[in-house]
């Protein structure tokens, strides 16, 4: 008689239906954003023009996704999609330059240099941005359906700033941890 295996092919879902309290659910999500925001950093390293910015998109398609299973919301993909294109055009202005970046590994060589620099940081910074507005929209017992875009202006701003003081102050020790203290008690 066959065995059901006791470990699961996913581990992320089955921790997800375990996170019952709402510190839990706001570290698991947490670590969801900073992982999907390396990924699309590295999905912006792509060499080919617009490729890069479809992988980033379905990186961050599949960040909500799961955002939304950690906060038991349903998701649906086409309401998921028109919601990362209009916080990605409409007030993130970082991604208004991932398109640009994108465009320049178009042009031989020192194109490819220049966007290899710069489309990673925005790709990466975009998505924690994004993953940062709808973590504080589910906490507040959001949907997808009621989610305004132009409500999250300066909590998106505030989490940009963040990601940029991360990423700075990763080099100098210590001067992360004050800066994302200052952030979060901003927001």
């Amino acid at each position: 008689m066959a065995q059901k295996p006791t470990t699961s092919l996913n581990p992320e879902k089955d921790e997800a239906i375990a996170a019952d309290t709402p510190e839990h659910r706001n570290a698991l999500a947490s670590k969801l954003v900073d992982r999907f925001s390396l990924w699309s950093g590295v999905a912006g390293l792509i060499p080919l023009p617009i490729i890069d910015v479809f992988a980033v998109g379905g990186l961050q398609l599949q960040m909500l996704n799961r955002l939304s299973q950690i906060y038991a919301v349903p998701f649906s993909e086409n309401r998921g999609k028109a919601l990362i294109a209009s916080l990605a055009g409409s007030w993130i202005p970082a991604t208004s330059g991932i398109g640009a970046a994108s465009a320049l590994k178009a042009v031989p060589i020192l194109g490819a240099i220049v966007s290899g620099f710069v489309m990673p940081v925005l790709s990466a910074g975009a998505t924690y941005a994004i993953g940062k507005a709808f973590i504080q929209h589910f906490e507040s017992g959001g949907t997808l359906l009621d989610f305004n875009p132009p409500d999250y202006r300066e909590f998106v701003k505030a989490s940009k700033e963040m990601w940029d003081s991360r990423r700075s102050g990763r080099s100098s020790s210590g001067g992360a941890e004050t800066n994302k203290g200052a952030a979060t008690t901003s927001s």
